[in-house]
């Protein structure tokens, strides 16, 4: 691949349309979710739900399949986006294995923030700023950095000098911004029941 020194806001843009998949997925889950939970209503041994009627078997498969897509469509929109910044078939492992990875990793991070909060004894829907804002970008994250071939590493830490740590500073600036707004959009448009 050929590496392109970037402007730090054509770094910021593209880090952002490179999270897209796990971005989505989430509001993805949330559109088609409903349906049996995925703790089918079973209590962990302190007597709180696992997870909550919130996480379903509709909303993680369908917020795979959605991040997929959004990948999908991130390739059929050209691998030339942003000129030669990046290219999607130069990452060394599959793009779908990426997008499965940053899509699912989101979800997962969303049901660990659950049973989380289901342990300390907090109800579905109940305010936790931080757990909420980062959960699902640390497991798409977590996930991309195990099984994603290096992926991970080189975009966001090792790759191109001239990055930095843009990147990384980049999600833990606009994760919050972008998670609060696509929540309070949500609430608005009745497929959340909070704005957060």
């Amino acid at each position: 691949m050929t590496e392109v020194a970037l402007a730090p806001l054509e770094l910021v843009l593209v880090t952002i349309w490179l999270m897209l998949p796990a971005y989505l997925a989430n509001t993805i889950a949330s559109i088609v979710g409903g349906g049996p939970p995925i703790d089918y209503g079973r209590n962990w041994n302190d007597g709180q739900r696992i997870l909550g009627d919130g996480k379903t078997w509709n909303g993680l498969i369908g917020g795979t399949v959605g991040g997929l897509l959004v990948g999908h469509l991130q390739i059929t929109a050209g691998a030339d986006f942003f000129s030669d910044c990046y290219c999607y078939v130069s990452w060394g492992s599959s793009p779908y294995l990426i997008f499965f990875l940053l899509a699912f990793g989101a979800l997962a991070g969303d049901m660990a923030a659950s049973f989380i909060k289901r342990r300390q004894g907090q109800e579905r829907g109940s305010k936790s700023p931080l757990l909420d804002m980062y959960d699902f970008i640390i497991g798409a994250l977590v996930l991309t950095g195990l099984f994603g071939g290096g992926w991970l590493e080189y975009w966001f830490f090792s790759g191109w000098p001239s990055h930095g740590w843009v990147p990384l500073i980049t999600l833990i600036i606009a994760t919050p911004i972008l998670h609060r707004s696509v929540n309070i959009l949500g609430y608005k448009l009745g497929v959340k029941q909070v704005p957060w």
